[in-house]
């Protein structure tokens, strides 16, 4: 009973420092404050996006990444793949009960799949770590492998996000909006080419790229007098034609800037660093020549944990003006993030490690595994529903209650997580 209370306490001590850091934040969004408004949300939220996130990434990677622990964490992408199906598949079946707007369906998925991966992880590891009722030994050594731990799972959790959740919100968003647009466009189109069918029969074979292969035939007429070249080219230049339309959608759509976010290119740096024999010497170590981009570096990481959790508590204050929201579809997110995927996170990371997938001498890196199961939805959600203008005041009602209720699902968890692996 003893040791259940330690490892209780080791698990409330981060959530509770995470609860006072968030206070604040939105003690200061407040109206009569207004040291954390809008315009300094933004800013803080910019330096922290494009500085102390990639900086806090890079630094921790670039310490403990190696040849030896790269066999150890290739695990970690797969895991953080299958939060986001299982709650991509847990999200639709709460779409199909709940019958919300479509223009929430992205939103509800998002945050279904989506979770926080970075910054709560940043806060809880370190301070677990240091509690006495840890059983990942060396408060030292966890809090070194515990950031590294951290700092990819961030990295990869931004991958995910942005590749597939905000193109899942874009669909969503545009859809009801554009279907006027897309619907009068391709009536008009179809009706243009109706009028004139004899103008495009007649111009169609008459294409030097199709029939002046050799240089050798330039007369129209005589081009004429060869339909079957027609028949044989047209089914090949449609299917070639709409694979170049396809594909050049997919790239217009595909915004690689939001995909290589700081905080994975703060990670390719990193696994640079870690990973390359002479520049880890140059860089890593007391000895190093350069050790002073490293720990310029780290300190810049360290103004990250702060600053984030600071934007937490002030954007989550929009949520407590309210908003016309299900309550059936708040409750819906809840049981998916805090009943459903933790319960699955565990027979997948106990799975894994039953069949030597993950290695069981580690108990702080099947900590972190299955911590990624119970975290609430990631505050990057409400950037990208902010972008699109959809399900902004939705999004900050649905932070609102499930960040209030990670408090209690993140110590209960944690305890029974520390439980398992200790």
């Amino acid at each position: 009973m003893g040791r259940l209370v330690d490892l209780f306490i080791a698990s409330s001590i981060p959530v509770v420092k995470v609860l006072l850091v968030t206070g604040l934040g939105s003690f200061l969004a407040l109206d009569r404050i207004n040291i954390l408004g809008e315009d300094a949300r933004k800013h803080l939220n910019n330096v922290t996006f494009f500085v102390f996130n990639p900086a806090l990434v890079s630094s921790n990677l670039a310490k403990t990444i190696t040849y030896q622990s790269m066999a150890k964490l290739w695990f970690m992408p797969f895991n953080i793949l299958f939060t986001f199906i299982i709650g991509s598949i847990l999200g639709w079946v709460v779409i199909q009960i709940t019958k919300p707007p479509a223009h929430l369906r992205g939103l509800i998925i998002g945050s279904c799949a989506a979770g926080n991966l970075g910054n709560l992880l940043l806060i809880i590891i370190p301070a677990v770590c240091k509690e006495k009722g840890s059983p990942f030994g060396d408060p030292d050594v966890c809090h070194e492998y515990g950031m590294a731990y951290t700092s990819l799972s961030m990295a990869i959790g931004a991958i995910y996000l942005w590749s597939y959740v905000y193109n899942i919100v874009r669909i969503s968003s545009s859809r009801n909006s554009k279907e006027v647009e897309i619907t009068d466009s391709s009536t008009s189109k179809s009706s243009k080419e109706s009028t004139l069918p004899s103008e495009r029969t007649l111009t169609q074979p008459l294409l030097s790229s199709d029939y002046d292969v050799t240089g050798e035939v330039e007369d129209p007429e005589i081009r004429l007098t060869l339909p079957q070249n027609e028949f044989e080219n047209k089914p090949q230049a449609q299917v070639s034609g709409k694979l170049k339309q396809k594909l050049e959608t997919l790239f217009k759509n595909m915004n690689l800037k939001r995909l290589f976010a700081p905080s994975t290119t703060g990670a390719i740096a990193g696994f640079i660093i870690g990973l390359v024999p002479l520049i880890r010497k140059l860089l890593i170590g007391d000895e190093a020549p350069l050790r002073v981009i490293q720990d310029t570096a780290t300190l810049l990481g360290d103004g990250a944990i702060p600053a984030v959790t600071l934007i937490v508590g002030a954007n989550l204050l929009k949520g407590l003006k309210g908003s016309k929201v299900q309550k059936s579809l708040i409750f819906g997110i809840v049981i998916v993030r805090y009943i459903a995927l933790p319960l699955m996170g565990i027979a997948i990371v106990k799975g894994a490690v039953r069949f030597g997938l993950v290695r069981n001498d580690d108990p702080l890196y099947e900590f972190v595994l299955l911590l990624q199961y119970s975290l609430p939805p990631a505050m990057n959600i409400g950037t990208i529903t902010q972008l699109f203008g959809a399900g902004e005041n939705e999004c900050s009602v649905i932070m609102l209650w499930c960040y209030s209720l990670a408090s209690v699902a993140l110590t209960c968890w944690s305890t029974f997580f520390l439980y398992l692996v200790s």
